[in-house]
């Protein structure tokens, strides 16, 4: 309850008479319903009057079985125009003539078609600011459920490195990183990405089946996931010997990675100057330009949302805000280097909740 008071709350605060909520991260925030039901149409409605679902009737004891809020039902049947059941749940909260926020990153073309031509008078205006005023600032359940997928993605993490050896193939190391983390209980966050030698100058390599080699630098990303809410760690291990100028430009992510971590523990920190902080150190070292994504991302519901750690985002990171601190380099055809680490802002600084070694671990070959 405390959780949609504040949900109102914000709702005036940004002028919204209700919220349309659609299958998603959001949905699963506010109403504990985390299920899509593909191109069957499903909406929240909400509202101070109270809460609507619309949803295909098949769904119907599924959602009532997960809700955490009251849901008046408007369930609609396969032949049936899911359009009814929307303007019969508009008209049960008032809603014509509204002022509705809605997900423009996540709301389907057909969903807001839907909508506004089942309530009439209505008009719609992006809510993301006023849902991630919500879910910026983690609480207590929240961070327990992070550190749990913290210890597993860096439990399983270890298991992986101490099985590394020349010969094995990216995609084989992933699926064996994926195994370890379902037998942990959970499952991982995203597609688990292994990039060895040149393949590491891709940020968001694919897989493959590149064998490792002796001179690769590998690097390692992956996450899981406890009771909705993700880890997300990076580190670049070394097959053998590696030449001088991969152990600098290891050095200067490693430095950069303390300068982003420091900068977001400093008063009033924001994206933008623990970008800054990072990006600093790596400019110095001669390797800018070869820096070539922000510096990090907020993690929570989904693996990447609001605060995001990038130039030009200047509002102060709250009290909760959970993120990440990611620097690269990425050199083409020759290899890349990443280390991420997760972090949470608290009351007088901010807490890395990972803690996995971040100096180069050279894996003998």
């Amino acid at each position: 309850m405390q959780r949609h008071e504040r949900l109102f709350t914000e709702m005036e605060r940004a002028g919204f008479d209700a919220l349309a909520i659609v299958p998603g991260a959001n949905a699963a925030y506010l109403t504990g319903i985390d299920f899509t039901t593909r191109l069957r149409l499903s909406m929240v409605l909400v509202s101070r009057r109270g809460a609507a679902l619309i949803v295909p009737a098949m769904e119907a004891r599924r959602a009532a079985a997960v809700a955490t809020l009251p849901l008046q039902g408007f369930p609609w049947a396969d032949g049936a125009d899911p359009r009814q059941a929307l303007r019969a749940a508009g008209d049960a909260l008032g809603l014509r003539g509204a002022r509705v926020g809605i997900e423009p990153t996540v709301m389907r073309v057909f969903e807001l078609h839907a909508l506004e031509a089942a309530i009439d008078g209505i008009t719609c205006a992006d809510a993301t600011g006023t849902l991630m005023a919500l879910r910026s600032a983690k609480d207590a359940d929240e961070l327990a459920a992070m550190r749990e997928a913290v210890a597993i993605i860096e439990s399983t993490l270890q298991q992986v490195l101490a099985e590394l050896a020349p010969g094995q193939t990216e995609r084989a190391i992933a699926e064996r990183w994926d195994a370890l983390i379902r037998a942990a209980g959970s499952i991982p966050a995203f597609e688990t990405a292994v990039a060895a030698g040149a393949h590491g100058a891709s940020p968001h390599h694919t897989s493959g089946d590149r064998a490792l080699q002796r001179g690769d630098l590998v690097v390692l990303d992956g996450g899981a996931v406890v009771r909705g809410y993700v880890s997300d760690i990076t580190r670049t291990v070394a097959i053998g010997p590696v030449d001088d100028e991969a152990r600098a430009v290891y050095a200067a992510v490693e430095q950069a990675n303390l300068a982003g971590r420091q900068a977001a523990a400093l008063p009033g920190a924001s994206g933008d100057s623990v970008d800054r902080a990072a990006r600093a150190v790596i400019d110095a070292a001669g390797y800018g330009p070869a820096f070539l994504h922000r510096t990090g991302h907020g993690i929570g519901r989904e693996i990447h949302e609001p605060p995001f750690i990038v130039a030009g985002s200047t509002a102060p990171l709250p009290v909760g805000a959970t993120f990440t601190v990611e620097p690269g380099v990425y050199l083409a055809g020759r290899f890349g280097v990443r280390i991420e680490d997760d972090l949470v802002r608290t009351a007088d600084g901010a807490v890395s909740l990972t803690s996995f070694p971040r100096g180069l671990i050279t894996v003998d070959a």
